[in-house]
């Protein structure tokens, strides 16, 4: 079976143009706003009935708020012309608001200082040793007196106070597990 060809029919379109028509300028029109007017709540009276003493109130209407759009304005401000007198007001002026700032910032900063509370003081702490008597006015003064008199080297050599004694913050607290018993804490009314 052999197929016919169907023969192809060719037509010839013709060429648009297109035509470039420009609007016509419309009228302006005065811009006007309009006010809608704002309904005002209608108190109503109490409903008193006659039967029971109760007293129903209706509910308020609720209050529609109308925001009105503000006018823009109808021509920029001029700058000012500039001359060493306003430049140096418009100096002034930064100065000043500079200032203003830097204080501010102090005052925040400091608010919280003053807000807060002293620290609660137990009061002074003296120490007493119950060996010699003797009352030191602090912990770290009994560990540097005794430091100094030379009453702990045996101490020292063992390392009890690390390498560098002499500068040991808290060498009053080893010497007190070192020799417990030894020191006691007492008020300054007590040591009287």
């Amino acid at each position: 079976m052999t197929k016919k060809k169907k023969p192809i029919n060719t037509v010839s379109a013709e060429p648009v143009t297109e035509e470039h028509l420009e609007p016509e300028p419309a009228e302006e029109l005065p811009v006007r706003q309009i006010e809608e007017p704002v309904e005002q709540p209608v108190e109503a009276e109490p409903v008193v009935l006659a039967e029971s003493t109760s007293v129903v109130e209706p509910e308020p209407a609720p209050v529609e708020v109308v925001i009105k759009p503000e006018p823009e304005p109808t021509s920029p401000s001029k700058p000012k012309p500039l001359s060493l007198i306003s430049l140096h007001g418009e100096l002034d002026t930064l100065r000043q608001t500079v200032e203003r700032q830097g204080l501010l910032i102090t005052q925040l900063v400091e608010t919280p200082t003053r807000q807060r509370k002293p620290p609660t003081s137990n009061g002074k702490v003296q120490i007493k040793d119950t060996l010699t008597g003797k009352i030191y006015p602090s912990k770290n003064n009994v560990y540097q007196s005794l430091l100094k008199a030379g009453e702990l080297e045996l101490l020292v050599k063992q390392g009890v106070f690390g390498t560098d004694p002499v500068h040991n913050s808290f060498g009053c607290y080893n010497l007190f597990r070192a020799y417990p018993g030894r020191f006691v804490e007492v008020k300054p009314q007590d040591a009287a």
